[in-house]
């Protein structure tokens, strides 16, 4: 299989795809067609484990790459680095709802589901052509990316990792993921700004030809472990197609019958995934989109302008703080019938005037598909309070956001389909709001006893990789100007 950028038309393979994580004129590399699963394979795979489906899914990508190596990837990623035998398992919360846990890996957070196996994606990418070039991958988070990319990517040989995150904008759990991370080829960085300065900054330095030829003058290129890298997303179209195989092997639905899914996102990758998912045969009948007060997504979604003009809010679901959803870029284009020339435009206009407007097929056909949905942080909390009183089920800020937009929908449509909702981090990590939603008790200064404090009312464990961050040190203390990022950069490969 093929790929082409978003913004011309030029074909690589997926190893180069991956390699260089972003198209030179810097739209996004998506396949030139996709692949589908027949209903008999997905019988097949309702009775195999994770780690098959997921060999299965790459391959039907991953064309270049032999079995031999995606079972090497898959296995490196997938073998005893998550608390659970199934990476993605289905919770059932009731109501015809059932929750996609996504947060059982080492860092806690659903990016670990494709930051464990990118690694290997791109290290067997390199190897292809035995250059020997080192890869700096180059990541902008608004939280959970940062710390999974430098879990899956510390001390990986022939890659250095350098992450900016905005100063303010993520919680003080994720900061010390990030700030106390080990590793010799591993640079944290905070920037003055919020996440949109942060990604533009990234974006922007990877299509600089100067920064290009200083790299090129080291033997180095840059990659990147944003979703904007295919390697990163295709593992994401894993899990939903695992949450249908779960569905079809449990009963709860029958072969080839249709459920919905309820994302939380800011950025748009993960939805993607799932629209993917769909163009595979995984039967999706409605992609009900959850925003926070950061509702750029929302407001597209009904009116068919994205503007993102509009005030910046920090919230307490942080990695969804997001007026830049970089993903859009992808689902524009298969909108749009695969033009080029037309998505390139909206993105000339979304960098010179921050907004644009699609055309009226493309709006009619994303409505048919889609739900936008959004909510504060009482209407988050609310629903905190509200799936731990009825089911005894404890979920994060981001899961919250996701349920409460579950509910405006069926209220709004009617439907009660079954929902998969992804569920995209340990409350663990967002301690104190979650907290704030199940006690009117003061909490304590101390971060790791407010965990002690959330153990305590829901009697779930902490989870060891937070636990084991009591007592160690902040390595990486810098904090700069976003207009400094590529000076940065330099210092840091020097």
């Amino acid at each position: 299989m093929f790929f082409t950028g978003t913004r011309s038309k030029t074909a690589v393979n997926s190893a180069q795809a991956i390699a260089a994580g972003i198209a030179a004129d810097g739209g996004l590399f998506v396949p030139e067609s996709f692949p589908r699963i027949t209903s008999e394979e997905f019988a097949q795979l309702a009775q195999a484990d994770y780690r098959t489906r997921a060999e299965k899914v790459l391959s039907l990508y991953l064309t270049d790459y032999s079995p031999e190596e995606l079972r090497h990837c898959v296995d490196g990623a997938y073998c005893g680095t998550f608390d659970n035998d199934q990476p993605a398992p289905l919770a059932d919360i009731g109501e015809n709802r059932r929750m996609l846990e996504l947060w059982h890996g080492p860092t806690c957070a659903f990016k670990d589901l494709a930051l464990q196996i990118l690694p290997y994606l791109l290290t067997t990418a390199l190897n292809k052509d035995a250059s020997e070039r080192t890869a700096v991958i180059l990541v902008a988070t608004s939280g959970d990316t940062g710390k999974a990319a430098l879990a899956g990517f510390a001390d990986v040989k022939n890659t250095r990792i350098i992450v900016f995150y905005p100063r303010d904008g993520v919680s003080d759990m994720q900061k010390l993921q990030m700030t106390t991370q080990k590793g010799n080829n591993v640079t944290v960085c905070a920037i003055e700004g919020n996440f949109d300065d942060a990604q533009s900054g990234v974006k922007a330095i990877f299509t600089d030809a100067e920064m290009r030829a200083f790299l090129a003058d080291k033997g180095m290129e840059f990659s990147s472990a944003n979703s904007i890298n295919f390697g990163r997303l295709v593992p994401q179209i894993v899990y939903y197609v695992s949450a249908y195989c779960d569905l079809l092997k449990d009963g709860s639905i029958a072969s080839g019958e249709q459920f919905n899914v309820v994302v939380p996102t800011g950025n748009f990758g993960n939805i993607l995934a799932a629209v993917y998912a769909k163009q595979m045969g995984v039967p999706i009948k409605k992609f009900i989109c959850a925003s926070n007060e950061n509702n750029v997504l929302t407001d597209f979604i009904r009116t068919g302008i994205y503007d993102r003009n509009r005030q910046f809010h920090t919230t307490e679901s942080p990695s969804m703080d997001i007026l830049i959803s970089s993903n859009l870029e992808r689902y524009l284009y298969l909108l749009s019938g695969g033009d080029a020339g037309l998505t390139a435009g909206f993105m000339d206009d979304l960098k010179t005037s921050g907004k644009y407007e699609i055309t009226a097929e493309m709006k009619s056909q994303m409505q048919a598909e889609f739900f936008g949905g959004c909510c504060d942080d009482a209407a988050g909390r609310a629903a905190i309070a509200k799936i731990f009183r009825e089911r005894n089920y404890l979920c994060d800020t981001h899961t919250a956001v996701a349920l409460a937009v579950c509910d405006e929908y069926r209220k709004s449509s009617g439907d009660e389909t079954l929902c998969v909702i992804a569920s995209t981090a340990s409350p663990y990590k967002f301690a104190p709001a979650v907290l704030k939603a199940l006690t009117d008790e003061p909490l304590p200064a101390d971060d790791f006893a407010k965990l002690e404090m959330l153990s305590g009312i829901s009697g779930t464990p902490i989870p060891a990789a937070l636990a084991a961050l009591r007592g160690e040190n902040v390595r990486h203390k810098s904090c700069i100007a976003k207009e400094i990022m590529a000076e940065f950069i330099k210092n840091s490969l020097a």
